[in-house]
């Protein structure tokens, strides 16, 4: 583990360290020693000790007896996991909007997507940027903000996965087609067309994000 210059951004000692194990700066099965984190982030030890607690809590640090805190390899059945979160969580977030929505909310959501469309997924990390701002557009404003936290960290962990794997370009077509089936139905007010789309849309994102990682994951091995 490399504990001098370390690139993440300002912020609590939880989100930099979450930061490099997202963004792979922190590999899969390092060890995470303690003392060597404290002096990689400039911090004395308890933060550190709080840090992992909480990532243990989020699946991204791994605790065995007798050998501490490790990073937790981002594999399938991780990331099979956390989608399953979103699927259960953003139709209850996204149904409040449906119903609520004013013409202008619409049509806000629609200029994000002709954003999304315009970068054409030219810009891996700008793309999920921007697919990030569509979906929080939606439930941002929704009265349980417990649940909401809980699709943030959820959707960061799975934009960060998404950002290192490429999608694959029928993939890309069908996230622009759905994106625009969520539109109308929204519009249309149609609640249970809506969810059904997200739901769809959620689960093939998901199950075409596990498959990209097996693919890369089987070129690794065999290099």
């Amino acid at each position: 583990m490399n504990i001098n210059n370390p690139v993440s951004p300002s912020g609590s000692i939880y989100e930099r360290i979450r930061h490099d194990i997202l963004s792979d700066a922190l590999e899969a099965n390092v060890r995470l020693k303690i003392s060597e984190l404290a002096r990689r982030y400039e911090t004395s030890t308890n933060p550190v000790r709080e840090a992992l607690q909480q990532l243990r809590g989020e699946g991204l640090v791994l605790f065995t007896q007798n050998q501490g805190a490790r990073v937790r390899p981002i594999d399938t059945d991780y990331v099979r996991d956390v989608a399953e979160v979103g699927y259960q969580l953003e139709p209850y977030l996204m149904r409040l909007f449906i119903e609520t929505a004013s013409t202008e909310d619409i049509d806000a959501l629609e200029a994000i997507q002709d954003e999304i469309e315009a970068l054409n997924f030219k810009d891996a990390r700008q793309h999920t940027k921007l697919n990030h701002a569509f979906h929080e557009f939606m439930y941002e404003r929704h009265y349980n903000q417990v649940a909401f936290g809980l699709w943030k960290q959820h959707r960061e962990i799975i934009g960060s996965i998404s950002a290192r794997i490429p999608i694959a370009l029928g993939r890309q077509e069908a996230i622009l087609k759905e994106h625009r089936k969520l539109i109308e139905a929204i519009r249309s007010q149609d609640v249970e067309l809506a969810l059904k789309v997200l739901r769809e849309h959620i689960g093939d994102a998901g199950s075409h994000l596990a498959d990209q990682l097996k693919i890369k994951q089987a070129r690794a091995s065999r290099t």
